[in-house]
């Protein structure tokens, strides 16, 4: 009896866990996906949204808070899921994953889209959604009485056998017979009639719709009460608890295995700590807006942008910082930062995080957006936003940084995902033993070389020129690596892909969809003599620089002539052509273009703004206009409080006249 209260005990914990399960599963094996994909695919229809990701990637540590957040909005219409591809090799090769993140939609079992990189919430909003209609148009059952019955009526001429056969190739569409029509089959088969007849037949729902979260763990609990009053009644002991395992089979024994660590699997993600996706959300200051014009609004969320955030915010200015939530060189730098001081065995993602944390601290507040355009036609300045609109503000400090170039040779754009890459801590490791090529000269180039060397069985650099333009140490480091071969006076001229290989058996492949590539080889030339070879390899980085991102200040302020698409400045001050917009990092900074010296400039042009402000007479109207009227108020109470002083006058208070009033009342008066 004491086993069995204790028994009742840990099922109500683990019903009151319930409802705190994760709204992101994170898959531990290979069997524990296939269940979960088999689960849904025969018993609640839902769409399976997965994240293949790795803790290295900055790309995949950006969009984490945004696939939560999706995960949070589509939580009763779609299962989401993140999967390690470090630890899940098997997962992540069964389904070619060649960059990350990458997030692939599943219905019935089969992957119906995969898109690669960042893509951002929009996209992922999108095609969530695109995948959740599909899985509602295909909830469906047609059964042979209703299939006889709508013939009966629209045909009445056709032969039962006839109606049969067209029910049973329904049925046989998929690999694995059903007994009946259903899903896209279905589906498909009543859009055919309906196209010949102009009318349906009817139809019934596959699947019913699932409970909540809430109403579930209401039924759970509800369903332990009835249980516990029924075990309280004494019950005869049996004669023998203990299973007779001396007589099961070896497959019976690893059955009863299988299911036992499946079970405990699932009690491990019910009583799952959500702290653990919490600490993947952006809990900084969010913006709220306000009825007046922003002070210093910060576009970009870099080093440049983050030091400004600092310095503005210790002054009091309450910056607003504006940057996606995806992007930015050091975001995306999954190796150590060595070259900061002060900061030892951090990745960049943590630099930013760190710098984030700070600058709310000190009273920032952020926006998760991208600017498209600055209005400096008026005053106050406007920036316009994507999703927000237009932002009304004092003063501007852009800080959007730099994004990687490309080569713009043939079979590059179209392989991106399939093996081209600008990301190599990001996509390195997915092409373990093989080999890579990198191109570039560059301090970047000499990193993604040595970060590939400690995966890839042999890592070709490819430079234009001679010499590296990098520095030393790094370049040493290149020239003395047993794994890398440095191609000199080479450049690319094609980068060469072929079809993936076939699909695993049992996976059904859609012959009208677009073939999906991956890299196969390059095309080399020597710029010395002309000369062309080709090169197999299986993965080619990018590395040649990066572009500053100043897109949106076009015909808005003047650029440097002899540095296209960079800012110009003047006086060494962090000032544009156009007074109470700054410019800071790599907008401005075509020379040393580091994260140090982007921190620098992000400070200097805080205080340039900060300065501007205090000449142009742009304080804090909120707390202006808070002042005026308290002392408006605090006016009008000293003006009562000198009219008290004087004495109360009823005359002046009935307005001098008297007359025609009762004794009584004049009295009172």
């Amino acid at each position: 009896m004491y086993k069995v209260k204790t028994l009742c005990v840990l099922l109500s914990c683990l019903f009151c866990l319930s409802a705190a399960r994760p709204i992101v599963r994170s898959i531990k094996s290979t069997h524990e996906f296939d269940r979960l994909l088999k689960k849904h695919a025969t018993e609640t229809g839902l769409p399976v949204v997965v994240d293949f990701y790795s803790d290295g990637c900055g790309p995949c540590r950006m969009m984490a808070p945004i696939f939560k957040k999706v995960a949070k909005d589509f939580a009763d219409k779609a299962v989401f899921v993140k999967i390690d591809t470090n630890s899940q090799y098997e997962l992540s090769s069964r389904y070619r994953i060649q960059s990350l993140p990458t997030f692939a939609w599943f219905i019935g079992g089969n992957k119906i889209q995969q898109e690669v990189g960042g893509i951002g919430e929009g996209p992922l909003r999108q095609y969530t959604e695109k995948a959740i209609r599909q899985a509602e148009g295909e909830n469906i059952k047609l059964e042979l009485d209703s299939l006889k019955a709508f013939y009966a009526e629209v045909d009445p001429t056709k032969a039962e056998a006839d109606i049969e056969n067209v029910y049973s190739k329904c049925t046989d569409l998929k690999k694995k017979k059903t007994e009946f029509c259903q899903g896209p089959a279905a589906q498909n088969l009543v859009r055919k009639l309906k196209k010949k007849y102009k009318k349906a037949p009817a139809t019934t729902t596959l699947f019913e719709p699932q409970p909540s979260s809430k109403t579930q763990a209401g039924e759970e609990e509800k369903e332990k009460k009835t249980t516990d009053k029924t075990e309280q009644k004494p019950s005869k002991p049996s004669k023998s608890n203990t299973p007779n395992l001396h007589l099961a089979t070896k497959e019976q024994l690893m059955e009863e295995l299988e299911k036992r660590l499946d079970e405990e699997r699932d009690q491990e993600i019910e009583s799952e700590d959500v702290e653990e996706e919490d600490a993947l959300d952006d809990n900084h200051s969010r913006w709220i807006p306000g009825p007046f014009p922003e002070r210093v609004v910060i576009v970009g969320g870099g080093p440049a942008g983050l030091a400004s955030a600092v310095y503005a915010a210790r002054a009091g200015l309450t910056p607003l910082v504006i940057a996606p939530s995806m992007g930015g060189q050091l975001q995306g730098k999954g190796v150590d930062v060595e070259n900061y001081p002060g900061l030892h065995n951090m990745t960049g993602p943590a630099v930013i995080a760190s710098m984030r944390s700070q600058a709310a601290h000190f009273g920032a507040v952020f926006e998760e957006d991208i600017v498209v355009s600055i209005d400096a036609s008026s005053r106050p300045l406007k920036v316009v936003t994507n999703s927000t609109g237009a932002i009304e503000t004092h003063s501007i400090i852009v800080a959007t940084g730099a994004d990687s170039k490309w080569l713009g040779i043939p079979g590059e754009y179209e392989l991106r995902g399939g093996g081209v890459s600008s990301c190599a801590t990001c996509d390195g490791f997915l092409f373990s033993g093989r080999h890579v090529v990198v191109v570039g000269g560059g301090d970047a180039a000499m990193e993604d070389a040595l970060v590939l060397s400690r995966t890839s069985k042999k890592v070709t650099l490819i430079h234009r020129r001679d010499a590296f333009r990098a520095s030393k140490v790094l370049a040493d480091r290149v020239k003395s690596h047993p794994l890398i071969e440095i191609q000199w006076n080479t450049v690319l001229e094609k980068i060469e892909g072929k079809a993936l290989p076939s699909q695993n058996e049992g996976e059904e492949v859609d012959l009208d969809g677009p073939v999906d590539m991956i890299v196969s080889g390059v095309v080399l030339k020597d710029v010395t003599t002309g000369e062309t070879r080709n090169m197999d390899c299986d993965a080619v980085f990018v590395a040649i620089g990066h572009l500053p991102n100043t897109n949106f200040l076009e015909g808005v302020v003047e650029f440097d002539p002899e540095h296209p698409g960079y800012v110009k400045t003047f006086g060494q001050t962090t000032k544009t052509s156009v007074p109470g917009i700054f410019a800071a990092g790599d907008v401005s900074d075509a020379v040393y273009r580091q994260a140090i010296t982007s921190a620098g400039s992000g400070a200097a042009a805080a205080l340039d703004a900060e300065r501007y402000l205090s000449e142009e007479g742009l304080g804090n109207e909120a707390t202006e206009l808070e002042a005026e009227l308290m002392a408006e108020l605090a006016g009008e109470m000293a003006e009562n409080a000198s009219e008290e002083k004087l004495g109360y006058n009823a005359y002046e208070d009935a307005g001098g006249r008297v007359h025609g009033i009762r004794e009584s009342v004049g009295a009172e008066l």
